[in-house]
């Protein structure tokens, strides 16, 4: 048996970074973890500026949202208008979009071209037919129809976006309901201003052999569907253009800053 060869440290040797230091407050639960010594009892070490403190009689919500490692949430400014609001503000745009649509079917029919008939007696029967069997006039009526549902169609995206720029399921689909109602009116406008349905009579009443119009009439109902479509497309281009953007959860300051951002477990090492 030999004795050992080097003799143990003396007990005043030991080195700091292997003693065990106790809280400076005595207690182990007076700091928070990870805070450095002598901040306050209740400071969150490495929240961000202004986070709410873990004692806050309010709780993690707050009146202006809570502070997390995601960003901010429960913020009115944040996260916009109520359901029950926005559903009133869509009920107004389907309204007021769909009544423009008086204004369409007057339009419609001053500017739609004239599609020419005459009346003639055949057997002691009358019997009518087109002036111009190989003319346009028809599909023009068509085709006014479709350009200005398509500039209502502008305007009226143009017009919702202005007024509520952050816009919203709710609105959109205002958008879209309005443009179609409103192009459903503005075909029964146009009809019930342009000549009579009953060609028989109308040529009964004018003579044989003599010209009149026929009545306005849509050849393609799908027409109706170019002013909502086209709301649709001009309010979700201006909406990515020109909307408000919510502010990137994950995106923190700058180095233009000067300061490092801290995260959910603290400030990293430098």
């Amino acid at each position: 048996m030999t004795a050992p060869l080097t003799p143990p440290p003396h007990p005043r040797d030991q080195s700091s970074n292997n003693a065990w230091q106790p809280p400076a407050g005595g207690h182990e639960g007076s700091a928070s973890y990870g805070a450095p010594q002598g901040a306050p009892r209740d400071a969150v070490y490495g929240a961000p500026p202004g986070a709410p403190s873990p004692h806050d009689p309010r709780g993690s919500h707050g009146h202006h949202g809570s502070h997390g490692p995601y960003g901010i949430s429960g913020s009115y400014e944040q996260d916009g208008p109520g359901m029950k609001t926005e559903v009133r503000e869509a009920a107004v745009v389907a309204v007021v979009v769909a009544f423009f649509g008086a204004l369409l079917g007057v339009l419609w029919w001053w500017l739609a071209p004239s599609v020419p008939l005459v009346g003639d007696v055949v057997d002691k029967s009358w019997i009518v037919y087109f002036k111009d069997s190989e003319g346009e006039q028809a599909v023009g009526v068509d085709g006014t129809f479709t350009l200005l549902a398509l500039a209502f169609g502008l305007v009226s995206a143009v017009g919702v976006f202005l007024w509520r720029r952050r816009g919203g399921v709710p609105l959109v689909v205002a958008l879209a309901v309005g443009g179609f109602l409103g192009s459903l009116l503005a075909w029964r406008v146009g009809v019930w201003l342009g000549p009579t349905e009953d060609v028989i009579a109308h040529a009964q009443a004018v003579g044989k052999g003599v010209t009149f119009s026929a009545p306005l009439k849509l050849g393609a109902k799908g027409v109706w569907l170019a002013w909502p479509l086209a709301a649709l497309v001009v309010h979700l281009g201006l909406t990515a253009m020109f909307g408000p953007r919510d502010a990137d959860p994950y995106q923190g300051p700058g180095p233009s800053d000067g300061h490092q951002q801290a995260g959910p477990y603290g400030v990293p090492p430098a």
